[in-house]
């Protein structure tokens, strides 16, 4: 009998173009995924894996059980979902990744709500950036993903997902008490030609969106220091070492030293929520993101 976890790795290969891709995706050592290969073609009987110059392609046969493979693992998740719909109340496991001011501003009450609403629901919940939470959902390891894009740079995501808005959160500049902007009513982003910036590390999504858009007018940022937690940049901006953009979802009270201005042309993130479309029917998936929708709703209301 094939195994499901070998027809996942395999699947995973052709999906990501190369055996280090699909390791990364699947967190586990290309020696793993190799040896997990060779398995599966000894259980097949045919070769699957070809050399191609330093990497490996797929042979015929390979493309072939990927097919099935992509097939097979939707009706593994379907037949989950329908169990889970044939109980018609929200049960068991539901493991949710989150980005960190998402698990700060909306998970509190929505975790509190689930436990009160939906007692036999056992959600998980964890932190993560979205560039390793759709992976981690597109490959079955958590079930709901909380995301965002900007309003001036959506985040691409893959095949197969489905999504539901949350709520839309507005961002604002801080800005050290002494900054010649600090009090201001509003502000425009080409006022701070000359300041340094306060980023996220380099290849994070919010740090690409941050270089594009002040690229956008007209500004060649200086990203002086780079911090992926809010609370950690506006330390930095309090000891007077730049200016951030901050996020009002999860902000709460800003530290002593610290200014934040409006922009003017108001910057959104978009937050939604997001799951594999063929885990559409189950009940623990449609109560939280219905949970996430109207904590989304009441903050939208403030």
């Amino acid at each position: 009998m094939l195994s499901l976890e070998r027809l996942r790795i395999l699947h995973a290969i052709d999906a990501y173009g190369s055996v280090s891709a699909a390791a990364d995706v699947l967190r586990v050592t290309t020696s793993a995924i190799s040896q997990q290969m060779g398995k599966l073609e000894r259980e097949t009987g045919q070769q699957l894996l070809a050399k191609n110059g330093r990497g490996v392609r797929l042979t015929d046969a390979g493309r072939l059980l990927s097919g099935h493979a992509d097939r097979i693992l939707a009706m593994v998740e379907l037949a989950h979902s329908d169990l889970e719909a044939h109980r018609g109340s929200p049960v068991g496991a539901l493991a949710v990744g989150a980005f960190p001011t998402a698990a700060r501003g909306l998970f509190p009450q929505v975790l509190a709500a689930l436990r009160h609403e939906h007692p036999q629901l056992r959600p998980y919940l964890e932190e993560m950036e979205p560039d390793e939470s759709v992976p981690r959902l597109m490959r079955g390891d958590i079930d709901l993903a909380v995301v965002l894009d900007w309003y001036n740079k959506p985040l691409p995501l893959p095949d197969g997902l489905a999504k539901a808005a949350l709520l839309d959160d507005v961002a604002d500049v801080a800005v050290p008490s002494d900054h010649p902007l600090a009090g201001r009513e509003w502000c425009d982003l080409e006022e701070f030609a000359g300041d340094d910036w306060i980023g996220w590390p380099p290849g994070e999504f919010c740090h690409e969106w941050l270089v594009f858009t002040l690229r956008g007018k007209g500004l060649e940022p200086h990203v002086a220091h780079a911090a992926e937690e809010h609370h950690t940049q506006l330390a930095l901006v309090a000891a007077g070492l730049g200016v951030a953009i901050t996020p009002r979802l999860g902000r709460g009270a800003v530290p002593e030293g610290v200014s934040v201005v409006p922009v003017r042309h108001t910057m959104r993130r978009h937050i939604y929520a997001a799951w594999r479309a063929d885990a559409d029917r189950r009940p623990s998936i449609r109560a939280a993101v219905e949970a996430l929708r109207q904590a989304g709703e009441r903050l939208a209301r403030q």
